[in-house]
């Protein structure tokens, strides 16, 4: 994984219940809520072929 040199803002709107889970979940994994839904994110991509700009491109045209 490359090293970012900047980071940005991202909102959006979640329901109480995901908020107070992913408070739960990075507690008991002791992170920050964002390295915790960055570390999923990455997984997730990770797991379905999407780590590149070029994979990206691929899954929407299929």
């Amino acid at each position: 994984m490359e090293r970012e040199l900047k980071s940005v803002s991202v909102s959006f709107r979640v329901s109480p219940r995901f908020k107070e889970l992913l408070a739960c979940a990075a507690a008991v994994e002791r992170r920050s809520q964002t390295n915790l839904l960055e570390m999923l994110l990455f997984a997730y991509c990770e797991r379905n072929g999407l780590a590149g700009a070029d994979a990206i491109e691929r899954k929407k045209s299929q």
